[in-house]
């Protein structure tokens, strides 16, 4: 019986602490295209896994301009880490000219559960 209280105890205090973090947590959403030579070099294929690693959800796409779009949702400091991976790093054999973001917003929930990658 004592065993039983303390567990229930316990798990409540953990319930509260983690509810806490998940409403202190800020939360970003923004839209993204990435301009240069990230078509036919598995630019899509590495976001996904940056975004994955980073535990961050939305969707990337290639689009007949030639560029990749895309949206990502996450903590803000993830966001940021992707919005520097997107604009400096990329996949190996990429070439990127520009990346621009826009839409950058707080939310207050997650609108995908995962990050994926549309088709064209």
């Amino acid at each position: 019986m004592f065993r039983l209280l303390v567990l229930t105890a316990l798990t409540g205090v953990l319930r509260v602490n983690c509810s806490t973090n998940l409403t202190t947590m800020s939360v970003k959403a923004v839209d993204f295209e990435v301009f240069g030579r990230v078509q036919g070099v598995f630019f899509r294929k590495y976001t996904k896994q940056q975004a994955d690693k980073l535990g961050l959800r939305g969707w990337c796409k290639n689009t007949p301009q030639g560029t990749v779009q895309g949206q990502m949702q996450g903590p803000a400091d993830k966001v940021q880490t992707m919005m520097h991976w997107l604009k400096y790093t990329g996949s190996p054999s990429s070439r990127i000219d520009k990346a621009e973001f826009r839409n950058e917003k707080d939310i207050n929930e997650y609108t995908f559960d995962n990050f994926g990658i549309a088709k064209d």
